[in-house]
C-alpha cells in the first residue's frame, strides 16, 4: 500500500528519491526492517496479554520425554507475532496486483488459522490432542489444493516454457515494465498507429514490432523526441512456443527443475504406464495437483514437528525462506534465470518482499523465542511457516530440492516415521515390552533424541541451525553442479 502511494508521488511530483521504491530490492530490505520492528514492538504486548488469559504451553510428563517443566505455563500461541510481522509488510511494501504475493499470503494465513484452531483446542478446552488429526488434514489439502489450481490456471502463473497462446494473456503493463517502457511513453506500431494507454493482452511477439516514442527535457529546458526499439531479448522470442534450455514441453505448469541437470526438466505428465491411455496434458495437471497437496501438507507437518525446543522453528525456517527468496529472485529476471539455465518465471520475484518479511519475522520472533523462551509459536506459527515454505518451493519450482534445502525439517519427520514403523516392527517380532526398551532412536522427533542424550537444547539448536546453512549452500551448489 505504501508501495502504490510513494509510486503516485513519484509519477505525479517527481519527489527526487522516489523513484528508488519501485526496486524490488530496495523494498526488501524496506519489508524486512518493518517485519523486525513490529516483531519488537508487538512482541512483549501479545506476550503479555497471553500471560494475562493464561495461555500456557502444557509440557509432557517427564516419563515421557525430555524434562521441559521448567517451560510449564510460558506463553503459547505466540505465532500471532509472527503471522503479524509477515502480513503487514508484505502487504504495505508489495505489488498487490501480483498472483504470487496474493497466493502466498492467503496460503500463510490458511495455515496459521488451522493452527491457531489447534492451540485453541489445546489451551481453551483442556484437550492435548487440540484439532482432530482429519480435519487438520483436510484443512491442509483443501489449501493444496487451492494453491495447486490457481498455479495451474490463473495468468500471472504462465512462464517461459508456456505456449504462445498461454503467454499472451499476461498482463500489458507488466510486460512493458519489463521492457523498458515508462509512464508519458507513446507505443508505435509497425502500420504507424500511435497510442499511449496499453490495454487488453500482449505476446512477446507482440511487443517485439513496436518502438516507444520517448520526448525528454535537456539540460536546457528544450524538448527533445527520440524514439527507442523496445528491447526483448531475442533468444526469449524464439524460445516463448515452449522449448527453452531444454527439450520442448507442452506446458510450463506440470514441468520443474530437475538439480544437477541442466538441459532437461522434471515432467509429471511422463507416466510410462499411462502414456497413450491418458491425455499428458490432463496427466501433468493432475500428477502435478497431487504433488501439490503432497508438499503443502508434508512441509507443514515437517515444521510443526520441528517446534519442540527454543528457537528451532523460527531460526531454521529463517534460513530456508532466505534461500528460496533468493531463487524466486533469480527466477524472476530473465538475465540471471537464462545465465544459470533454470526456469524464467516472470512476476515471482515479487515474492522477495514477502520472503524478507517472513525472515524478519522468523528473527524478530527468535528475540522472545530463544532460550530460556519467552513464548512459543505454537501450530499458529509453525503450521504458518511450514505452509509458507512449502508453497514457496512450488512457486519457483524448486520442490525436488526440499530434500536437501530442508534437511532439517525432513530429518525430523523421517525420524518420526522410522521410529513408529520400527516399533511395530519390534512389536510384531517380539512384542511390546521389547519394541518399548529397543527403540531406533531414544525419542522422536530428532532434536529430543539428542536431548535424551544430554545434549543442551541450546547446543541443539545452533548445531541444527548450522546443518540447516550448510544444506541451503548445498542447494545453492545444485544450480552449477549440472
Amino acid at each position: 500500500m505504501l508501495y502504490y502511494l510513494l509510486d503516485w508521488l513519484d509519477t505525479m511530483y517527481n519527489v527526487p528519491g522516489f523513484g528508488v521504491f519501485k526496486y524490488i530490492t530496495f523494498r526488501a530490505i524496506l519489508s524486512i526492517i518493518f517485519s523486525l520492528i513490529i516483531s519488537l514492538l508487538i512482541g512483549r504486548r501479545i506476550i503479555d496479554m497471553l500471560r494475562r488469559r493464561l495461555i500456557g504451553e502444557v509440557v509432557r510428563d517427564a516419563k515421557e520425554g525430555p524434562d521441559h517443566g521448567h517451560k510449564k505455563g510460558t506463553p503459547t500461541m505466540g505465532g500471532i507475532i509472527l503471522l503479524s510481522a509477515v502480513v503487514v509488510p508484505t502487504l504495505l511494501w508489495g505489488d498487490l496486483e501480483n498472483g504470487y504475493v496474493w497466493l502466498i499470503l492467503v496460503g500463510t494465513v490458511w495455515m496459521g488459522l488451522i493452527g491457531f484452531i489447534d492451540d485453541y483446542i489445546k489451551v481453551f478446552k483442556k484437550d492435548k490432542r487440540g484439532l482432530k488429526g482429519k480435519f487438520k488434514l483436510a484443512g491442509q489439502i483443501l489449501l493444496g489444493l487451492m494453491v495447486g489450481l490457481v498455479m495451474l490456471f490463473h495468468p500471472d502463473f504462465r512462464g517461459s516454457r508456456a505456449h504462445l497462446t498461454q503467454l499472451n494473456i499476461v498482463k500489458a503493463d507488466r510486460i512493458l515494465q519489463q521492457v523498458g517502457f515508462r509512464t508519458g511513453d507513446e507505443l508505435i506500431k509497425v502500420n504507424g498507429e500511435t497510442f499511449t494507454e496499453i490495454s487488453g493482452s500482449l505476446s512477446y511477439d507482440d511487443l517485439a514490432l513496436y518502438r516507444v516514442k520517448r520526448t525528454e527535457k535537456d539540460s536546457s529546458q528544450q524538448e527533445i523526441t527520440s524514439e527507442v526499439e523496445i528491447l526483448v531479448p531475442q533468444e526469449q522470442r524464439k524460445t516463448v512456443g515452449g522449448e527453452l534450455f531444454g527439450p520442448r514441453d507442452r506446458s510450463f505448469i506440470y514441468t520443474t527443475d530437475f538439480p544437477f541437470f541442466k538441459k532437461y526438466v522434471f515432467d509429471y505428465s511422463k507416466v510410462w504406464f499411462l502414456e497413450g491411455v491418458v491425455d499428458e496434458f490432463v496427466l501433468g495437471r493432475v500428477i502435478y495437483l497431487l504433488m501439490v497437496i503432497f508438499i503443502v501438507t508434508a512441509v507443514s507437518n515437517a515444521v510443526n514437528l520441528t517446534d519442540g525446543i527454543d528457537g528451532l522453528a523460527a531460526g531454521t525456517s529463517a534460513i530456508v525462506a532466505a534461500a528460496l527468496g533468493l531463487f524466486a529472485y533469480v527466477s524472476g529476471n530473465y538475465i540471471f534465470s537464462n545465465y544459470l539455465h533454470i526456469s524464467y518465471i516472470p512476476l515471482s520475484s515479487e515474492l522477495l518482499i514477502f520472503v524478507a518479511a517472513l525472515v524478519g519475522g522468523c528473527l524478530g520472533f527468535l528475540w522472545w523465542n530463544s532460550y530460556p523462551a519467552q513464548v512459543f509459536m505454537g501450530d499458529t506459527g509453525s503450521l504458518a511457516l511450514g505452509g509458507a515454505i512449502g508453497i514457496l518451493a512450488l512457486m519457483v519450482k524448486k520442490e525436488l530440492l526440499i530434500p536437501i534445502l530442508c534437511a532439517v525439517f525432513f530429518a525430523e519427520s523421517l525420524s518420526v516415521i522410522l521410529q513408529v514403523l520400527y516399533f511395530k516392527f519390534q512389536k510384531a517380532r517380539k512384542g511390546v515390552e521389547y519394541a518399548r526398551e529397543h527403540r531406533l532412536f531414544r525419542m522422536s522427533p530428532l532434536h529430543h533424541h539428542y536431548e535424551k542424550g544430554g545434549m543442551h537444547e541450546s547446543k541443539i539448536t545452533i548445531r541444527f541451525f548450522i546443518v540447516a546453512m550448510l544444506m541451503a549452500a548445498v542447494a545453492f551448489a545444485t544450480l552449477k553442479l549440472r
